[in-house]
C-alpha cells in the first residue's frame, strides 16, 4: 500500500511493454491499457493517501507531502490520457511504444517526489526525463514538417547541460558533507560551516530543477519543444513535470545555507525575468502552442514569488499555485487536441467562431485562458493574489508591483484567444468539431475543478502548508 501508485504504473509499463512486442500494432489495446492503469494510478494514489513510510535504507520516504504530489500527478495523468487518446500527431505503428514511454517518465515522476537522497533524486529525475524526450520525435511526420526532430534535439541538449549543472552540485554536497542524504545534509549544514561553497552547490542543484519548471535563463528550450512535439506530447510537457520540479524545490529550498538572502534576491530577480521575458514574447506569438510556452516561463516566475518567504505558507500557495496552472493548461491542451484534425500545429485563427462549431470546447477553453489570465473566480486569480500576497508580507514590494505589471500585460494575449473563439466568424473552411462524450466529460470535471479550487481555496492551500511543515 505505501508504493501502491508507482507499482500500479510500473504494471502498466510492464502490460505496454507485451504489447509492443506485437508484430501488428495493437493500437486499441494499447490505448485502452494506458487509459485504465492511467484511472488506477489515480485511484491508487487516493487509496495510499494517508500511507506512511521509508524504503531503500532510507532514500525513498512516502509521506504526506508526496502522497499530495501523487494524488496530484495521478489525477493530471487521467485526464490527460482520457482527452489525448486519440493521439492524433502519432503515427499508430510507434503508438504503444509512445504510451510505455509516457507512463515510464510519470513512474520517474512519482518516484521523484518521495526521493529523499541525492543518487534516488538523480535516478528518479533521469527515468522520467529520458522517456520523456523519446516522446517529442515520436510525432508524425505525415505533414512533410521534421520540425519535431529539431525540437527533440534541442530538449535533450539543454537537458543534458541541467543535468550536468545539477550534478556538479550534488558531488560538492556530498563532499562537504559527507552524505547523499537531504535530512543529514541538513542537520550539517545547520551548523553553518562552508556556507559560501554550500551556497554555490545548492544553487547548482536547484539549476536542474528550473529547467523542469522553466525559468529563465534555463528557459530556451520551452517554445521550440512545444511547437515541435504532437498536441499531446506538449500538453504532458507543460503540466505533469512541473509538479515534480515543485516539489524538488521546496525540498532544497529547506537546505539552510546561512546566506539566504542572497537566494531570495536572486530567486527574485529570476521570477521578474522569467515573467517580462515570457509575457513579452507571448504578446506576438500567432501559434498557440508557441504562446503557451511562453505563458509558462512567465508562471514559473509566478511560482518562484511564492517560495521568496521561506516559508510553509510560501510553499504551501505555491503549490496551489501549481496545481492550478496544471489544470488550465490541461483544459486548453484538451480543446487544442481535439480542435486539430490531423494532430497539425493550430494557429490562433484557427479557432475563430469555435463557439459555433463546438461551443463546449470554446467554454472550456475560455475557462483555462480565463484562469491563465488571472480573472475571477478561477484558480489562476486566487492563485495569483496569494501569491502576490505572500511576497507581500515577505515585504518584497517592487518585485510585487513588477508581477502586478505582468498580469496586466497577460490579459492581452489570452483574451485575443477567447476574442478569436467567440467574436470572429468562422472560416468558409472551418467545420463543425466532433467530440465524443468521454472527452465532454473531461471538459466539465476540468472547468469545475478550476472553478471550485479557485472559489474554495482555503482547505487546499492550509493542507498543502501543513503538509510542508512535515519537511522541517
Amino acid at each position: 500500500m505505501v508504493i501502491l501508485p508507482e507499482l500500479v504504473l510500473a504494471a502498466g509499463a510492464l502490460a505496454l511493454f507485451f504489447v509492443s512486442l506485437s508484430k501488428t500494432p495493437l493500437v486499441r489495446t494499447a490505448k485502452s491499457v494506458a487509459v485504465l492503469f492511467g484511472l488506477a494510478t489515480f485511484a491508487a494514489a487516493l487509496l495510499a493517501f494517508q500511507s506512511k513510510g521509508s524504503l531503500f535504507y532510507g532514500a525513498y520516504e512516502v509521506d504526506s507531502y508526496s502522497q499530495l504530489f501523487k494524488a496530484l500527478i495521478g489525477f493530471s495523468l487521467a485526464l490527460l490520457l482520457i482527452f489525448g487518446q486519440n493521439l492524433k500527431g502519432i503515427n499508430p505503428e510507434i503508438r504503444p511504444e509512445y504510451y510505455l514511454f509516457l507512463l515510464l517518465s510519470v513512474l520517474g515522476l512519482m518516484m521523484l517526489v518521495s526521493s529523499v537522497e541525492l543518487i534516488a533524486i538523480f535516478i528518479s529525475l533521469e527515468l522520467s526525463s529520458f522517456a520523456l524526450y523519446l516522446l517529442v520525435p515520436m510525432r508524425d511526420d505525415r505533414t512533410g514538417s521534421r520540425v519535431q526532430m529539431e525540437a527533440g534535439m534541442k530538449y535533450i541538449l539543454f537537458g543534458v547541460m541541467a543535468t550536468g549543472f545539477m550534478l556538479y552540485g550534488m558531488s560538492l554536497l556530498f563532499g562537504l558533507t559527507g552524505t547523499t542524504y537531504l535530512k543529514e545534509i541538513i542537520a550539517f549544514l545547520a551548523k553553518g560551516n562552508v556556507q559560501p561553497t554550500v551556497l554555490v552547490a545548492v544553487l547548482l542543484v536547484l539549476a536542474g530543477f528550473f529547467y523542469k519548471l522553466a525559468v529563465f535563463p534555463l528557459h530556451f528550450w520551452v517554445p521550440d519543444v512545444y511547437q515541435g512535439a504532437s498536441n499531446e506530447t506538449a500538453g504532458f510537457i507543460a503540466t505533469l513535470p512541473k509538479f515534480g520540479a515543485v516539489a524538488l524545490l521546496i525540498r532544497f529550498l529547506t537546505v539552510p545555507t546561512g546566506q539566504a538572502q542572497f537566494l531570495i534576491e536572486l530567486m527574485a530577480v529570476l521570477a521578474l525575468c522569467s515573467m517580462f521575458y515570457g509575457n513579452l514574447s507571448a504578446l506576438v506569438q500567432k501559434d498557440i502552442k508557441r504562446m503557451l510556452g511562453f505563458s509558462g516561463i512567465a508562471h514559473a516566475g509566478f511560482v518562484l514569488l511564492g517560495l521568496l518567504a521561506l516559508d510553509r505558507d510560501g510553499y504551501g500557495v505555491a503549490i496551489y499555485y501549481i496545481a492550478g496552472y496544471v489544470l488550465m493548461n490541461l483544459a486548453c491542451f484538451l480543446v487544442i487536441s481535439n480542435v486539430s484534425q490531423e494532430g497539425e500545429n493550430l494557429r490562433i485563427d484557427d479557432f475563430n467562431g469555435l463557439y459555433k462549431r463546438q461551443p463546449l470546447l470554446a467554454f472550456v477553453l475560455a475557462v483555462g485562458l480565463f484562469g491563465l489570465a488571472g480573472i475571477p473566480p478561477f484558480v489562476g486569480f486566487m492563485g495569483k493574489f496569494m501569491i502576490l500576497t505572500s511576497a507581500l508580507r515577505a515585504h518584497h514590494v517592487v518585485v510585487v508591483c513588477l508581477a502586478a505589471i505582468n498580469t496586466a500585460i497577460a490579459l492581452y494575449y489570452y483574451l485575443s484567444v477567447v476574442k478569436a473563439a467567440y467574436t470572429v466568424e468562422p472560416g468558409e473552411q472551418a467545420g463543425r468539431v466532433a467530440v465524443n462524450p468521454v472527452i465532454q466529460l473531461a471538459g466539465v470535471v476540468l472547468v469545475l475543478a478550476i472553478t471550485l479550487l479557485g472559489a474554495l481555496p482555503a482547505r487546499f492551500i492550509d493542507f498543502a502548508s501543513t503538509v510542508v511543515q512535515t519537511l522541517h
